[in-house]
């Protein structure tokens, strides 16, 4: 029986997209796709019927979906960087369950994960960050109350805010129940596309960094301590390449 595959596009370069996803979009017949979020790039060169998801309701992306697959068709939900979050894919394989309608989730990569490749760092560094949390403003869709970004912040972990761009100064007065003001801050815009951009600052002047630069969306907001390990040399090694460090594949 054939199943929809939902494909996490990658962040906008096109090459990154897995060689899995690629070679299922390759061969798609029917694709509805997140519109102006994926580059179309990925999309030239298929002869699949196209689908821009943005001007459709849940109902209707639904409806293209199971009608596809009883026709026989290979259908593909292109979603953005990484199905894992902030995709809504989770509402959609609901629908699909209770048409009875198999499912195969291919991960791509998250736009995160593209921002701090950008940066030339790692999130995580020793002693200083060991924890990443990925979260976003309360908006039009809520958050949980034990959620909330003042309560996050207080972890003082690497943090990695989506959809919140455009909310920048609730962001800061959010992030300062818990950061210090001095803490780094870079804002990247559009990670992976030709037009991306990097801000860097502090968390006190974080509204007026994103308003000068114009930024109000499709942008992340990278908070933490750890965000200095792309500008100077922190020397916190972790123990994995110690030469006193033993383990089964080195004595």
């Amino acid at each position: 029986m054939k199943k929809i595959y939902f494909i996490g596009a990658g962040p906008g370069d096109p090459e990154l997209i897995t060689i899995k996803g690629r070679k299922i979009l390759d061969a798609a017949d029917v694709i509805v796709y997140a519109g102006s979020l994926v580059n179309p790039a990925l999309l030239k060169g298929t002869n699949a019927q196209l689908y821009n998801s943005a001007t459709m309701t849940l109902d209707e992306i639904i409806e293209v979906m199971r009608s596809s697959l009883e026709s026989g068709k290979t259908t593909v939900r292109l979603h953005t960087g990484d199905t894992a979050f902030y995709s809504a894919i989770s509402e959609q394989i609901e629908r699909l369950r209770g048409l009875k309608i198999e499912y195969e989730v291919v991960p791509g990569v998250s736009s995160a994960m593209a921002g701090a490749a950008l940066l030339g760092q790692e999130l995580t560094i020793p002693e200083i960050s060991q924890t990443v949390i990925f979260t976003r403003l309360e908006g039009r869709t809520p958050v949980p109350e034990t959620e909330r970004l003042g309560d996050l912040s207080r972890h003082r972990a690497t943090m990695v805010i989506f959809l919140s761009a455009g909310m920048i100064e609730k962001v800061r007065d959010e992030l300062l129940q818990g950061y210090p003001e001095h803490t780094p801050v870079i804002i990247v815009e559009k990670a992976s596309w030709p037009e991306q951009r990097i801000v860097r600052g502090i968390l006190r002047d974080i509204a007026e960094m994103a308003q000068n630069a114009g930024i109000k969306k499709t942008a992340l907001i990278y908070v933490g301590e750890s965000l200095k390990a792309s500008e100077k040399a922190l020397k916190k090694e972790s123990r994995l390449y110690h030469k006193e460090f033993r383990h089964e594949h080195r004595k």
